[in-house]
């Protein structure tokens, strides 16, 4: 699965942002997807998980209640609303597909793309 990240951007303390996954030649309809960040100088970590039908979401504890994965299986895309971002996540977000087993996500296949940037300053 080839997948293409957007929506990323300069945004101050606070802000908010919308990042899109878009897949480039097939469905992700039957297909966890998993939103990844990686900080300069710092291991990429999972931020969120969505299973195919949407119905299940898995959130790292640093972003719940701050982040809302969603996906538009007719779209053919996965989105993560961000908001009251902070400095810490600043990084650069993918997405991924991922496996779905035991209502959990994991793990991941297919590669990585290139990501997009995300900078939270002032």
């Amino acid at each position: 699965v080839q997948l293409v990240e957007s929506g990323g951007g300069l945004v101050q303390p606070g802000g908010s942002l919308r990042l899109s996954c878009a897949a480039s030649g097939r469905s992700l309809a039957n297909v966890a997807i998993g939103w990844f960040r990686q900080a300069p100088g710092k291991e990429r970590e999972g931020v969120s998980c969505i299973n195919h039908s949407g119905e299940y979401k898995q959130y790292a504890d640093s972003v719940k209640g701050r982040f809302t994965i969603s996906r538009d299986n007719a779209k053919n895309m996965v989105f993560l609303q961000m908001s009251s971002l902070m400095a810490e996540g600043t990084a650069v977000y993918y997405c991924v597909g991922e496996g779905w087993y035991g209502h959990k996500c994991g793990p991941t296949f297919g590669s990585w793309g290139q990501g997009t940037q995300v900078t939270v300053s002032s």
